[in-house]
């Protein structure tokens, strides 16, 4: 770990150089710049997933943290390089004072040339992530709306800001079940009428599933209560009965369809680490995304 004390972006890009140079390691294999904007309540459980996610993705990671209020404005960084954390490189940044309000200068000299950028808020993200100066050098960009106190309106300010290349972890841990149901829904199982979800009162991922599956089939869709932990159970209602896709425990889920036998199905809950690892390996801007947040206020969330 090298630290460095009232600092700037060009002297922690020279230390990393330095540091890869002394290493043999040349910066080249780093795929992407990772920028984390986030506070010291989310830093380093947030800095720990990127560098777990480094060993599919090695890339350059940038925490910034902003300080403000003081009389002194500095940057203080701490900087490591391979080793145990990964083959990525990691750079934790505290913007003190007035430094605060500069996080896009600083990062500025630290991006990798000719590779992707991502910008990750773990926990409260702008109004728009495109139009924010860190958001704007990223071609993707991830919030997370579970982590707010009023996480269906963050949806609702994410759908009416949206811009290609916005996502949100929320979205991210439904792959498990939109891959499920969409492999059920291309059996014969005929028309399907309505479809319920149960989750826990105010679960974003839950309104974005029933958004989805109302887009996608142009049927109604309605939010019961559950008593979690997280997503508990989807039923769409066809002319033979019900479909369920049920998980009371958060790790093993059973699907029910009329004259079938049950079938047990591994849906655990995944890490941080691996929602940002899945994320990373898509780049491109994601329509269905897009489609299933303009269709929120579809959902009767009761």
């Amino acid at each position: 770990m090298i630290r460095l004390e009232d600092t700037s972006g060009h002297d922690i890009a020279a230390a990393i150089a330095h540091e890869r140079h002394r290493m043999g390691s040349p910066t080249t294999g780093m795929v992407l710049s990772l920028l984390i904007l986030t506070d010291e309540t989310y830093q380093a459980d947030a800095t720990a997933a990127a560098v777990a996610s480094a060993r599919e993705h090695p890339m350059r990671i940038l925490t910034l943290i902003p300080r403000p209020g003081g009389d002194i404005g500095r940057i203080d960084a701490d900087i490591s390089v391979g080793g145990d954390d990964g083959p990525g490189e990691v750079a934790v940044m505290r913007l003190r004072g007035d430094r605060s309000d500069h996080a896009n200068s600083v990062v500025i000299p630290l991006l990798l040339p000719d590779t992707p950028v991502v910008t990750w808020w773990p926990g409260t993200a702008p109004v728009s992530l495109a139009a924010d100066p860190i958001g704007s050098h990223a071609g993707r960009r991830i919030s997370d709306v579970s982590t707010l106190a009023e996480p269906i309106e963050g949806l609702r300010i994410r759908r009416d800001n949206y811009q290609p290349g916005d996502t949100d972890l929320s979205w991210t841990r439904l792959t498990g079940w939109r891959s499920t149901l969409a492999a059920v829904l291309d059996r014969p199982v005929g028309d399907v009428h309505s479809v319920t979800v149960t989750a826990p009162v105010n679960n974003p991922s839950a309104v974005l599933l029933a958004a989805w599956l109302a887009w996608a089939l142009d049927i109604p869709a309605r939010l019961v209560p559950g008593s979690g932990p997280g997503l508990n159970a989807v039923a769409l209602s066809i002319d033979d009965g019900t479909i369920e896709l049920a998980r009371p425990d958060g790790r093993m889920a059973t699907l029910r369809m009329p004259g079938v036998p049950e079938s047990p199905i591994a849906l655990p809950r995944r890490t941080i680490a691996d929602l940002i690892a899945e994320d990373l390996r898509r780049l491109t801007p994601d329509e269905i995304y897009a489609e299933a947040l303009a269709a929120i206020d579809r959902v009767d969330i009761g």
